[in-house]
């Protein structure tokens, strides 16, 4: 962490299932798949480490030689508001909270308690996708429901992608020389999953994602905002019940509903390239929906001062940042194509007489992570 040089980089993928595979990136940037039989969390896991001690492509001697271990956990409700180290309470948190995020905190617990049975002295922090998001005043998070189902269910808008949205509005501060309590940022994080926050003074307005990650703007295969009576409308047509109803909005709408084609925005631009008309609607309903989130965050602050551009989507589609940012110049928001015509890398995309400044930010979820992570073990060693 001296430097935060990257030593080890790679993913698990297929636990449980056949052809399961570790995916890891070499220093010199090759990438390297190794195919291994992993049942369930715990070999997953296990498997790691013994990757980091492989005298090929590892990167460590001993396990001794990890002080702690990080987890990006999707939901923590409004239990988390900030990361912390792992105990049973914390573990007992995040599993009351599995009906809010039922595919992603049950396997962030078995993450939790895999690592624990392998390396049970080393301790453990939990950074909370949503915690960053927990400065929204009530007003902004809550539903026009009744009262009671927020007080009974914690129905509410608790937002995602909020360790992206952390890095890089802080980022961007950096970058400009300002303190983040004197600016007022609006950051899209536009990938197959798309968010957009309001931050203002460093604190987090308001959010597009909801009580679950289907809300706000149209997004790879889910709907983003969509009429709820639309909701039961299709249900009773279709015949489908609850749970297919979300797999249906989460998995089968957005990019690739409107297209047919795929949910991949890479497929989606080469067909609408190539004449496809669907996939032009496609394109331009994104864009439209970005740009409104990004007018309705301007009001809502106030004003704004700096537009952030990340995640897959928006660190790497050169036309939807355009086309969503176009028709903004009352704002103050002027992009130079120029500039704009760029990929992968931090770069100011805004004209130079821009009163906004644009910029592309490639995201850091994971030193973000690790900073937490060391931060909050060194406090718990003093």
């Amino acid at each position: 962490m001296d430097d935060e040089s990257v030593l080890a980089q790679g993913g698990v993928e297929r636990i449980g299932l056949d052809e399961a595979f570790l995916k890891l990136t070499l220093p010199n940037g090759e990438k390297k798949v190794l195919m291994h039989d992993m049942p369930d969390h715990k070999e997953g896991v296990n498997f790691v480490f013994q990757t980091l001690l492989n005298p090929e492509y590892g990167a460590i001697k001993s396990l001794d030689e990890i002080d702690a271990v990080g987890h990006r956990i999707v939901q923590g409700g409004d239990l988390f508001e900030k990361s912390c180290i792992v105990d049973k309470s914390v573990e007992d948190g995040i599993e009351s909270l599995c009906d809010l995020a039922p595919v992603h905190n049950a396997g962030h617990l078995k993450g939790l308690r895999a690592v624990d049975h392998l390396m049970p002295e080393v301790p453990q922090v939990t950074v909370f996708d949503n915690a960053f998001h927990s400065t929204m005043p009530d007003y902004a998070y809550l539903y026009a429901v009744p009262y009671e189902l927020y007080e009974k269910y914690h129905v509410r808008r608790y937002g995602f992608h909020g360790t992206s949205h952390r890095y890089v509005s802080h980022r961007i501060a950096e970058i400009l020389g300002k303190d983040i309590k004197d600016l007022k940022i609006v950051t899209c994080h536009i990938g197959n999953g798309a968010s957009v926050a309001a931050i203002k003074d460093g604190k987090v307005m308001d959010t597009s994602m909801g009580l679950t990650p289907l809300a706000g703007v149209m997004m790879g295969s889910r709907s983003g905002d969509i009429d709820a009576s639309a909701v039961t409308y299709i249900m009773d047509k279709l015949g489908l019940k609850p749970q297919e109803m979300a797999d249906f909005l989460n998995k089968k709408s957005g990019v690739l509903g409107i297209t047919g084609i795929s949910s991949d925005m890479r497929d989606v631009e080469e067909a609408a390239n190539a004449g496809n008309e669907r996939a032009q609607l496609a394109l331009k309903m994104y864009a439209y929906r970005i740009k409104k989130y990004i007018g309705g965050y301007a009001a809502a602050m106030g004003g704004v001062d700096a537009v952030v551009w990340t995640a897959g989507v928006g660190e790497n589609q050169i036309s939807m940042r355009e086309a969503a940012c176009e028709g903004l110049e009352f704002l103050g928001i002027k992009i130079d194509k120029e500039k704009n015509n760029t990929r992968g890398k931090e770069a100011e995309i805004s004209t130079d007489d821009s009163r906004v400044k644009v910029w592309v930010v490639p995201t850091d979820e994971e030193i973000v992570i690790a900073r937490d992570t060391m931060n909050l073990v060194l406090e718990q060693k003093k």
